[in-house]
Order: C-alpha cells, then structure tokens, then sequence
C-alpha cells in the first residue's frame, strides 16, 4: 500500500481534496465499507456529495478502493459517477471477491 499512497501524494493531475480523500480511504481494510459521509468527517469535510465527486475522479481505482464506500443507509451507492447498470454491478462484485 505504500507505493500507492506515494503514487497519490505525488500526482500532480489531482486537488488536495482528492487527495485527502483517496489517502483516508487506503485506511479501509478490504472486506469493510464506509460511508460518504463518515468518510467525510474523518477528513474533516460537512458535505459527503463531495467525497462522492472526489471518488468519481478516483484515477487510482482499484488501487484506491472507492468500491469500499457506500450510502449511509447501507445501500450500495454510486460507482464512477452511475448508479445502475453494469458499474453498479462491478461494485457489488468487487465488494463480494473481499468478503
């Protein structure tokens, strides 16, 4: 995980917000979820629709496991950027294969 935390540190192509959010979410053992919205606080932001935007940008995917994050209703949520169809299904499979 280290080179992948380098790799994030070091790109010059993401904001300081991305990059907030994609190093706290490598905390997130495989095989756990997140909320948008805990993972919000635990990088001190009020608005988890932006770590949504942060993850739908997620260059590093799936190095940077925003499959891990989900509605905090429990309900699978979005996956760059679409909420049905065959990314949704991507999610769900790669969320089932760390179980």
């Amino acid at each position: 995980m280290t080179d992948i935390r380098e790799k994030v540190i070091s790109c010059r192509e993401i904001t300081q917000f991305q990059k907030k959010v994609f190093l706290e979410l490598l905390k997130v053992p495989a095989g756990q979820t997140i909320s948008y919205g805990e993972l919000a606080r635990r990088i001190g932001c009020r608005c988890p629709q932006a770590v949504g935007q942060a993850l739908r940008k997620n260059p590093f995917a799936p190095d940077v496991p925003c499959h891990r994050v989900i509605r905090s209703n429990g309900k699978i949520g979005g996956y760059f950027g679409k909420t049905d169809g065959d990314m949704i299904e991507r999610k769900r499979k790669l969320l089932e294969s760390e179980q």
